[in-house]
């Protein structure tokens, strides 16, 4: 075979691209017009579907506490020094735990996944460490982990919670999607009081509307509730609702 006939098939595929290659309306069509049909493929799929994220057993909306606690860890930054999604990489895992399931976030509004680690990731902190770690980290991060570069924040613990208006924020948070039901909204302060206050009459009830709902006083002061207690609250709840045993696949992990 001659080089002539080599080079007929690559000037042949060549003209059929010099269209496209030769004329930049031409090719701006064709390259939104293929963008167009894998966009419909992946987006359309969606309008079929309920619901994206898989219904994990346990998961449940914040209580009135750890949502105040929740508002806290946001009101001061924490979410730019500290994730709360561990990758399904094998580095991940075996620091932080079970990589993070979807559902674990369909009741954060919005989501706590972060962007960056200054500092750990605290996905699975709940029960990791004890109430009194928890404040005097609070307070005085240096005294527990002499590297660390976080502030305190001493006056957590100094600052009474305003809770006021927690029912006006659960009810904000029915609207957004989250399941907060009349019940619960009603009685969002009276469970406030009761997971904050040990020995509280109101803490049976508390647990039936808000199951493995953690009831103590959390920031070692018994006669009044403060951001302490809320922050803390809700640091020990993140991680403990789901059962992760039944949801263990170490194959998807890399």
């Amino acid at each position: 075979m001659t080089s002539i006939e080599h080079k007929a098939p690559r000037r042949s595929l060549w003209a059929k691209h010099k269209i496209f290659e030769t004329n930049s309306i031409i090719l701006v069509i064709g390259v939104l017009l293929v963008i167009s049909i894998g966009g419909l493929v992946e987006i359309a799929p969606l309008f079929y579907l309920r619901n994206t994220i898989e219904t994990v057993q346990g998961m449940r909306p914040y209580t009135p506490l750890e949502l105040a606690g929740r508002g806290i860890y946001v009101r001061e930054g924490c979410y730019n020094c500290h994730s709360q999604m561990i990758r399904p990489l094998r580095d991940e895992v075996e620091r932080y735990g079970h990589y993070s399931l979807a559902a674990e976030s369909m009741y954060d509004k919005p989501f706590q996944w972060g962007s960056k680690r200054t500092g750990p990731d605290l996905a699975r902190v709940g029960g990791k460490y004890s109430d009194e770690w928890q404040r005097a980290h609070l307070a005085e991060p240096r005294a527990i982990v002499p590297q660390s570069i976080m502030p305190g924040y001493p006056f957590l613990e100094k600052t009474e919670l305003a809770f006021g208006d927690i029912a006006d924020e659960l009810r904000a948070n029915r609207a957004g999607g989250v399941p907060y039901s009349d019940e619960m909204i009603a009685q969002a302060q009276a469970d406030l009081r009761a997971q904050a206050t040990p020995d509280h009459p109101g803490q049976t009830d508390l647990e039936k509307r808000y199951p493995k709902a953690q009831s103590r006083d959390f920031d070692g002061n018994p006669q009044r509730i403060t951001e302490a207690d809320a922050l803390i609250a809700y640091l020990q709840a993140l991680g403990t609702m789901v059962d992760f045993k039944l949801y263990d696949d170490k194959a998807n992990i890399r």
